[in-house]
């Protein structure tokens, strides 16, 4: 009878054992890695001014909307500043085109100078001219910007090629068009910069949630552990009686 004593208590020791709940598996979160930094535009710097873009994608300059006496007018200030500004490798070819153009459309560049003006001066104010000449300034400072410099310089050798065979009286209708080749490279640059100023505070969020915890889940309540069963050996015998 001992015997078969012995062989449970030993039985419901295995039992309480097994019946221990196996340890829960750690699960480690993966920490995604910072995407690379983006590139900033070629002579843009942080923090620098661009107009906000449109609701149709596009930004505004000073050659949007105008009308074709001022697109003639812009278009020669624009390459005035081309003709100064570029280096010499496109400024010899933009400064002859240049010349050509004020040669063979004086008369026409004239004219359009004068319709323009007229549509400061019709509005009866009395300080048109200046508000006039303070528009030109924008307009110089507008061609003038060094961030897109080389698309504006190869933009510019464009135009002077296409107005070389334009004839005379004819500058009009190719205005809007070739003052919009030139206007391109200002807005290209602007929507660049905004690509890169939207990539890099979209990575500083996915740095910023990367690296603050997340919040627990809540746990469900761990089944309590299986009771241990205490065995008092001082009261088994020394030895194990042979019989059953």
């Amino acid at each position: 009878m001992m015997k078969r004593s012995w062989i449970s208590v030993a039985a419901l020791l295995v039992s309480g054992c097994a019946s221990r709940p196996a340890p829960a598996p750690v699960t480690v979160a993966a920490v995604p890695l910072p995407a690379p930094a983006p590139v900033l535009p070629a002579g843009a710097s942080p923090g620098m001014l661009v107009p906000a873009a449109l609701p149709d994608g596009s930004y505004p300059t000073h050659n949007q909307h105008v009308s074709v006496a001022a697109a003639v007018w812009h278009l020669r200030s624009g390459l005035n500043v081309a003709a100064l500004a570029c280096p010499a490798e496109q400024g010899a070819s933009i400064t002859a085109g240049y010349n050509a153009l004020l040669a063979t459309h004086r008369a026409e560049l004239k004219a359009a100078e004068a319709r323009y003006s007229a549509e400061y001066r019709s509005t009866g104010d009395a300080g048109w001219q200046d508000r006039y000449d303070d528009a030109m300034t924008r307009l110089y400072n507008f061609f003038s910007q060094t961030p897109a410099r080389a698309a504006f310089c190869a933009a510019a050798v464009e135009v002077t090629a296409t107005t070389a065979a334009v004839p005379v009286g004819g500058l009009g209708a190719v205005a809007t068009a070739e003052l919009g080749r030139l206007d391109r490279p200002f807005a290209d640059f602007y929507r660049a910069y905004d690509a890169w100023r939207m990539a890099s505070v979209a990575r500083t969020v996915i740095a910023v949630s990367a690296s603050t915890p997340a919040a627990s889940a809540p746990q469900a309540p761990s089944p309590g552990a299986a009771p241990r069963l205490e065995l008092d050996l001082s009261r088994l015998p020394a030895e194990l009686p042979s019989g059953g």
